[in-house]
């Protein structure tokens, strides 16, 4: 996605929009970094807009710390601003799961590359989920590799929450199947390269893949049904 200029503030760009939230590019005490923004919706009453809004990112804030707690790298959280509704991060350089792995299906799939970041994957989503968190959008999108370091960072913790449900891991797991074999079908078997990670860095997969299983099904009923 190409970055625009913000019209009203020349220290912003613009990065992205989503439904939620605008994700800008700026500084911080002298450093680059990220700000997310969560807008108003002007459907809804102001009072209850603004508790929602505020609500939305305290959580996401508390998540982003808990995976740090947990040892799951995550950019560095510099500044929660309740009264312009933003999180301040620490801007992370190198490039998105995803535009690595759609390269490999332009000029081919380094293997050892693959193994290597899917191996990464599985290990941070299991330490995750045996610390009751569910990301909520595991896509390739929100995994940087820090360039520096080929270091995996996971980012945009907006949807998290906490359980203990194996049937939430589950989902988790299977939003982050079905965004591979949407976008990345040239990447072959990196689920089973990710899964056999998970199994290794998570005590309580089975539970966790044995209910994957039933939603792989629930998911295949509804596929046949339309």
């Amino acid at each position: 996605m190409e970055s625009k200029r913000d019209g009203n503030d020349e220290s912003l760009v613009l990065i992205k929009q989503g439904a939620e939230a605008r994700v800008f590019e700026s500084t911080f005490a002298g450093r680059r970094c990220i700000i997310k923004e969560r807008f108003s919706k002007k459907y809804r009453h102001p009072t209850l807009d603004s508790k929602l809004i505020l609500k939305g990112l305290n959580a996401e804030a508390r998540c982003v710390a808990k995976a740090r707690r947990l040892g799951v790298v995550t950019p560095v959280l510099y500044a929660v601003d309740p009264v312009m509704h933003t999180l301040t991060y620490e801007y992370i350089e190198g490039p998105s799961v995803k535009d690595i792995f759609l390269g490999f299906g332009l000029v081919g799939v380094n293997e050892e590359r693959m193994v290597d970041i899917a191996t990464q994957i599985g290990n941070a989503i299991g330490k995750l989920h045996d610390g009751g968190l569910v990301h909520g959008d595991l896509t390739t999108s929100n995994m940087l590799l820090r360039s520096a370091a080929n270091q995996l960072v996971l980012i945009d913790f907006g949807l998290s929450f906490t359980s203990t449900l194996p049937e939430d891991k589950a989902v988790d797991l299977y939003v982050l199947e079905r965004a591979l074999l949407s976008m990345h079908s040239s990447c072959g078997d990196v689920m089973d390269r990710i899964l056999a990670a998970y199994r290794k860095s998570s005590k309580q997969w089975s539970s966790t893949l044995n209910k994957l299983a039933q939603v792989r099904q629930r998911g295949r009923k509804r596929t046949m049904l339309g």
